[in-house]
C-alpha cells in the first residue's frame, strides 16, 4: 500500500517522477509552487510527451493564504484562417481532422501561461534555472515509459505519416521500446531559447517566426500572427458551495463547471455510505446530469456560474432517481493531459494541467523546434451551435484544474488526465477524501471508475476496475447500468493526483499508481 507523502515545508505530485523531482528541487531551493510549477511543467512536457507538451495548452489555479484563488487561463484561440468555409475547401465539410496539419489550427497556451504564473511572483527564479532539470531530459535523453511506449504503437497508424512525427517519436519506424532513451535534442533548444530570451519568444520571437513559416508551409491555418496576438488570461474562476467546503474549477470553455455540478449535485443526495451502491450511483447519475447540460450549453463565454446557483443545482438533483439508471450514452469527450500540484512553506498551492488534447495531439511536429501541436481545435464543431469554429474562438476544453478549501481550513488541489474522465475521477477522489474520511493515498489508490468512452475506446458503457465489491457490481447492474469490467488499475481510470495544505502546516501529497509518477514532500 501506497502513503501519501508527508512534510512541513513542501510537497509536490506529478504523473512523471522527473517532474516532480524538478519541482521539488525548487521548493527546496525556497522557490515557491508556481515556480516548482513551472519547472515541472517543462520537465513532464519532455519526460511524458505522449500526454502533453510545450505544443499545448495550460490551466492554472493558485491560492494563496487569506486570498481567493485566481486562475490562469492559458488556451489558445482559433486561428483567423480557421472557418467552417476554409475547412469546406479543403475536403472537410462535416468534421475537422483529428490528426495532421489541418488539425493544429488554435495557438499553443502553455508557455504564456508560464509566464503569466511567474508574473505573479515578486521576484521570481530566472527561467535559466526553471527550465534547466527538462533541457538536460531533452538534450541528454529520457528513458522511455512503458505507457509512451505502447501509446505510441496503439496510435501509430494515425501518426506515423503526419509530417515530422515518425522521425522524433518512431525512431527506425517503430514505437520506442520500454526504457530506451529518447533524445529530443531540438526541444532542448527551444526550451534554452525560452530559458534565455523569455515566455514571450514562443509568441513574438525567433521561435514564433520558426513556427509560422513551418505551419504555413505544411497546410495549418496557424499564421505567426496568430501567435502573435495570443495572451493569457488572469481569470476569476469558477465556484460552488458545498457541506464539505467551497470549490473552485477554470472557467468555460473547460468542462469545470460539469466537475463542480457532479460534487454538487452530490451533495444534495445525502449519502453517508462511503463505497456503497449509493456512492457511486449518485456520483454516475450526477455526472450523467452535468455532462448534458455541458454537452448542450458550453461554450467560449457561457455563463457557467449562473449555472452552479442554489436554484439550478436543486432543479437538477432532483432528476436523479437514487434507485435507477438514466439511460445513456452521449457524445463523448476525448483527451489525455497531465495534472500536477504543489504546496510551499508560505502556504500557497497551485493546481495546474497542460496537455495536447488527443496523444500526440496533432502529430504535426516542428523538426527545427522538436514542438508537437495539439490538435485541441479538432473539438470544434462545423455545424455551429456552443461549441462552433470562428476565428479567435477558443474550443472545448476537457481540461480543468480542480481546488477546494474544506470546512476546517484544509487546502487541497487535485486532478487527473483522461479527458471525459477527469470529472469523475475529480469526484472519486474528492469524496472519498473530503466527503467520506479516506486517507489521501488511499482516495487515489482506490479502485474507480468510467462513464463513457476515452483514450480511443469507442464503448459507452459504465467501466469498473475489477477490484469493486462483486455485490456492489451486481446491484448497479440491477438499477440499470450497462456495466464493463476493466483492468486494476488502468489507465482508462485516469491518472490522479492531490496535495493538501493542512491548517497546522503539514504538507501532504498523493500520486497515482496507474501512472509513471511520484508525490515527494520537504
Amino acid at each position: 500500500m501506497l502513503n501519501s507523502a508527508l512534510g512541513l515545508n513542501g510537497a509536490m505530485t506529478a504523473p512523471h517522477q522527473a517532474a516532480t523531482q524538478a519541482g521539488l528541487g525548487v521548493l527546496a531551493e525556497g522557490g515557491s509552487a508556481i515556480e516548482a510549477m513551472v519547472a515541472a511543467a517543462a520537465a513532464v512536457a519532455v519526460a511524458y510527451p505522449h500526454m502533453n507538451g510545450i505544443g499545448g495548452d495550460g490551466f492554472w489555479l493558485i491560492k494563496r493564504p487569506g486570498q481567493a484563488p485566481v486562475g490562469i487561463f492559458a488556451g489558445g484561440q482559433a486561428a483567423a484562417l480557421a472557418t467552417p468555409d476554409w475547412y469546406r475547401a479543403q475536403g472537410h465539410a462535416a468534421a475537422i481532422p483529428a490528426r495532421g496539419p489541418l488539425a493544429a489550427l488554435t495557438v499553443p497556451g502553455t508557455v504564456g501561461g508560464w509566464g503569466a504564473a511567474l508574473a505573479l511572483c515578486e521576484d521570481p527564479m530566472p527561467l535559466t534555472r526553471l527550465l534547466a532539470p527538462a533541457i538536460a531530459l531533452a538534450r541528454e535523453g529520457i528513458a522511455v515509459t512503458g505507457n509512451q511506449s505502447a501509446c505510441t504503437a496503439e496510435k501509430a497508424p494515425g501518426l506515423r505519416d503526419v509530417p515530422g512525427f515518425a522521425d522524433l517519436y518512431m525512431p527506425g519506424g517503430a514505437a520506442p521500446a520500454r526504457g530506451s532513451r529518447l533524445v529530443q535534442a531540438a526541444l532542448g533548444a527551444t526550451l534554452e531559447q525560452i530559458a534565455r530570451a523569455g515566455a514571450g519568444d514562443y509568441y513574438r520571437g525567433d521561435i514564433a517566426t520558426t513556427h509560422g513559416r513551418f505551419l504555413e508551409a505544411a497546410g495549418s491555418p496557424l499564421r505567426a500572427a496568430d501567435l502573435a496576438a495570443y495572451a493569457p488570461e488572469k481569470v476569476e474562476p469558477l465556484s460552488v458551495k458545498t457541506s464539505a467546503g467551497r470549490l473552485w474549477n477554470m472557467i468555460p470553455p473547460t468542462q469545470g463547471a460539469a466537475s463542480l455540478m457532479i460534487l454538487a449535485l452530490f451533495d444534495r443526495l445525502g449519502v453517508t455510505d462511503p463505497e456503497g451502491f449509493d456512492h457511486l450511483h449518485g456520483l454516475i447519475e450526477a455526472t450523467k446530469q452535468a455532462f448534458l447540460k455541458r454537452n448542450a450549453e458550453l461554450g467560449d463565454g457561457a455563463p457557467a456560474q449562473e449555472w452552479l446557483t442554489e436554484e439550478a443545482l436543486d432543479e437538477m438533483a432532483a432528476r436523479i432517481d437514487p434507485a435507477r439508471a438514466l439511460p445513456w450514452p452521449h457524445e463523448p469527450k476525448e483527451g489525455d493531459t497531465i495534472w500536477m500540484g504543489a504546496a510551499d512553506r508560505d502556504g500557497t498551492v497551485v493546481s495546474f494541467i497542460q496537455s495536447v488534447f488527443w496523444e500526440f495531439g496533432s502529430g504535426l511536429t516542428c523538426p527545427e523546434t522538436g514542438v508537437v501541436f495539439q490538435n485541441r481545435g479538432a473539438a470544434f464543431s462545423l455545424a455551429g451551435g456552443p461549441n462552433g469554429l470562428a476565428p479567435g474562438r477558443r474550443p472545448f476544453h476537457t481540461l480543468n484544474p480542480a481546488l477546494a478549501e474544506l470546512q476546517d481550513g484544509r487546502v487541497m488541489a487535485y486532478g487527473t488526465m483522461g479527458g471525459e474522465g477527469q470529472p469523475q475521477t475529480q469526484a472519486a477522489v474528492f469524496s472519498r477524501y473530503a466527503v467520506f474520511g479516506q486517507g489521501l493515498q488511499a482516495a487515489v489508490t482506490a479502485p474507480r471508475w468510467l462513464l463513457g468512452k476515452t483514450w480511443g475506446e469507442e464503448s459507452t458503457t459504465l467501466k469498473l476496475e475489477d477490484r469493486f465489491d462483486p455485490a456492489l457490481v451486481a446491484a448497479l447492474r440491477a438499477a440499470g447500468h450497462e456495466v464493463e469490467t476493466i483492468p486494476a488499475f488502468s489507465d482508462l481510470a485516469g491518472h490522479a493526483g492531490a496535495v493538501v495544505l493542512h491548517p497546522g502546516g503539514l504538507r501532504e501529497a498523493a500520486s497515482d499508481p496507474r501512472a509513471d509518477g511520484a508525490a515527494l514532500a520537504l
